[in-house]
């Protein structure tokens, strides 16, 4: 009897695996990765009797927008489309009479029946499509609970000092690579996975890169204040920090990141503060105001003061301006010795001759002359000549190391009856000042 229903069981499901089958999806919910895909039958269907694991070879597998499907034979994945549409299954293991050679498919389908007949009936085989979320996953919400170390960079007034900050806000991911993802974390199941069973996990390592990440943003000199702004570059750190458990492991990235606050604790902002404000006081012309600020407070107070008398107000007033007023008036000093002579801004397009302000003789080799002629020999003081593009680069060439335009042409003029030009190299007279002749393109040169 035992023979009898293997027999009977192995040519039933045969002859009932036969039918080609129509898998879809409906559409994935925004907190579901992976979906098992469904068979399609309906109330006038007769492929009501087929397995559920089983794809008849000729299947047809719709694929949506956003989705992307795999298909798994003995735990072993075969097929793989992305494309939006209709994918057919023409390589299946399974054989079908209504697809493909008939005389082919007779003889395979004899021996699936042979195969599950050895199998006491049963198909000895699992074959199953899945169905992956490829939008991009948003509003995962993280915090840093504890203060994580900043480092803050400011190369104005040469600070680099470490800070705690806290960072609040958003971050979403997608799926990147399917087969790595079903390989590494969802693998064969039956219920939906849902992105709520690797949150937790997702989140705390998320946290671990965030000062790694923290550190690159900072290193190219943004402040903490500003991070809000770099949420690109904070993305890309992250994936670079992430790469080797999300992006080659699970096949996950980080899509975009969203900060909500980032604040530093407030003994941290005092420090920066304080800082940036000592820092002022490296210029010897603003540590003299302050001083002079210091001391007009000072003479503010003392004169305000109606207890000790008009004698002592004006002793302390004296007193206040004795102990500061020097100083202050060497500091001013040495600010205007340390500061560079104003320079005549340059015309845009034109073609100047910029002198150096202290240059080295070419024949005797004095370095510190600052007039028309050498110290030393008497030799002329060498010229520059130099010219700014539109796009205001100062350049030396032909042509504008910026944006490679030309070097503008100036034209000059030259009476060629004389050889009168004008010396400020402007538009010439009518007529020669020294023999009248009038000038016209004949009189035109190029410098």
């Amino acid at each position: 009897m035992g023979l009898l229903k293997a027999a009977g069981g192995a040519l039933g499901g045969v002859l009932a695996d036969q039918w080609r089958e129509f898998f879809y999806s409906d559409a994935l919910a925004d907190n579901v990765i992976v979906k098992k895909g469904q068979k399609r039958t309906s109330g006038r269907s007769s492929n009501v009797k087929g397995e559920d694991n089983i794809i008849s070879n000729g299947s047809i597998i719709a694929v949506n927008n956003g989705q992307c499907m795999i298909i798994v034979e003995q735990g072993k994945i075969v097929d793989f489309s992305a494309d939006p549409g209709e994918f057919i299954y023409d390589t299946s293991t399974e054989p079908s009479l209504f697809y493909g050679p008939l005389g082919k498919n007779i003889g395979e389908t004899f021996k699936r029946i042979g195969h599950r007949f050895t199998m006491g009936g049963d198909t000895g085989k699992d074959q199953r499509v899945y169905y992956f979320n490829m939008k991009e996953m948003m509003n995962n919400k993280f915090g840093t609970a504890n203060a994580v170390p900043f480092r803050v960079i400011d190369k104005n007034i040469g600070l680099d000092v470490d800070i705690a900050i806290k960072a609040f806000g958003e971050y979403s991911y997608k799926i990147e690579d399917p087969i790595l993802f079903y390989t590494n974390v969802s693998g064969n199941v039956e219920e939906p996975y849902t992105r709520d069973r690797m949150d937790d996990q997702l989140r705390a390592e998320l946290m671990t890169a965030l000062q790694p990440a923290f550190a690159k943003i900072s290193a190219m000199g943004v402040r903490y204040s500003e991070l809000p702004g770099h949420t690109e570059e904070i993305a890309m750190a992250l994936n670079e920090v992430l790469s080797e458990k999300w992006v080659n492991l699970r096949g996950i990235s980080v899509v975009s990141v969203a900060l909500a606050s980032v604040k530093a604790s407030e003994e941290d902002e005092r420090m920066i503060k304080e800082l940036q404000k000592s820092a002022v006081y490296r210029d010897p012309t603003m540590a003299a105001a302050g001083l002079v600020g210091a001391q007009a407070d000072a003479m503010r107070a003392a004169a305000s003061n109606e207890g000790a008398g008009p004698f002592m107000a004006f002793a302390g007033m004296n007193m206040a301006q004795m102990a500061g007023g020097g100083q202050a008036g060497q500091l001013f000093q040495q600010g205007a010795q340390q500061a560079p002579p104003p320079q005549p801004a340059p015309v845009v397009g034109s073609v100047t001759t910029t002198e150096l302000p202290v240059w080295k003789c070419d024949q005797c080799g004095k370095a510190d002359n600052s007039s028309k002629f050498c110290a030393n020999c008497g030799a002329p003081k060498p010229e520059k000549d130099e010219w700014v593009c539109e796009c205001g680069t100062t350049n030396t060439g032909k042509f504008c190391e910026n944006c490679g335009k030309p070097r503008p042409v100036v034209k000059h003029y030259r009476c060629d009856k004389c050889g009168w030009e004008p010396e400020d190299g402007s538009a010439p007279p009518k007529f020669c000042p020294e023999c009248g002749d009038i000038f016209d393109e004949a009189d035109e040169i190029e410098k």
